[in-house]
């Protein structure tokens, strides 16, 4: 691993452990410079590292955080989710531009875990951290994050989930798709879009679909996405649907909050998810 790849996970981790000790003191309302110190760094530096990987200022964040602030977000979310579903997936926002479409594997295949399917895997820096990328001969299967030594648990997930298929190591074949989720891709622009190979049953192919329906910048609640695929009475369902989409970031699973307005669980880590959500909702808007 070069240098490059020391560094970015190196930042990552510093607001990570900026954002713990917000969460922690959130009540507390931190100053600026209670926050640097704990991150190891001065004040005007981490206000520029902690702006660059989350898009928000530290003290934006910290607003963010109040559960009056993600209720009213939701309040206002509600109404954005039911015209984004009226008018399908258009506008301008990220997921809209990158044309995501969904491919399933065959009944066959599903049933048997993955028979005759190729699947080659990388692991790559992103601005949420490390993260194992899988990708078969139909387009993205699985984007998972990785903290620590937990790079052999991603792939046991992995195999998990396609016990019959094929797979190798080649993250040259990952890297590409990599640098188009998250804007590293020179000269892309999104026209030849990106393509996902989903292997679920029914009812969670359908919450996935729905959550690729949340536009940017808005969040919802479980129960909002179970009454958008005419199952209000599967809040639990869909909630545990959520908890096991298989491709992190690009299906946002990180839009869903609980109808009290707190963040709740997070597959990838609360502090990864609230990272996300300041990212998308703050714009980049300093104050």
């Amino acid at each position: 691993m070069g240098k490059g790849h020391l560094k970015v996970d190196s930042g990552y981790r510093r607001v990570e452990r900026a954002i713990r000790f917000i969460e922690d003191h959130a009540r507390e309302q931190p100053s600026l410079e209670e926050i640097s110190e704990h991150a190891g760094l001065s004040p005007s530096h981490f206000q520029r590292v902690f702006k660059r990987w989350t898009g928000v200022s530290p003290k934006r964040y910290l607003q963010f955080l109040t559960v009056e602030d993600a209720k009213d977000l939701l309040r206002r979310s509600a109404s954005v989710l039911e015209t984004a579903y009226d008018v399908g997936l258009s506008g301008p926002g990220r997921l809209h531009d990158l044309f995501v479409s969904v491919e399933t594997v065959t009944p066959g295949q599903y049933k048997s875990g993955g028979t005759g399917v190729r699947i080659n895997y990388g692991f790559h820096q992103t601005p949420f951290g490390k993260a194992m990328v899988a990708r078969t001969q139909g387009g993205l299967s699985d984007l998972m994050f990785v903290d620590g030594e937990s790079e052999g648990e991603a792939f046991l997930t992995l195999r998990r989930r396609w016990p019959a298929a094929e797979i190798n190591e080649g993250p040259e074949a990952t890297e590409e798709i990599v640098a188009r989720i998250f804007g590293r891709a020179s000269g892309w622009t999104g026209s030849d879009g990106i393509h996902l190979m989903l292997r679920g049953t029914n009812f969670q192919i359908k919450v996935w679909q729905a959550l690729l329906r949340i536009p940017e910048g808005a969040v919802v609640s479980y129960s909002d996405v179970a009454k958008s695929i005419g199952r209000p009475d599967a809040v639990r369902a869909v909630a545990g649907a959520v908890g096991s989409n298989p491709v992190a970031w690009l299906i946002p699973c990180h839009r869903v909050l609980r109808s009290t307005g707190e963040i709740g669980g997070y597959r990838w880590g609360i502090a990864r998810k609230r990272m996300m959500l300041a990212r998308e909702i703050g714009g980049g808007e300093d104050l």
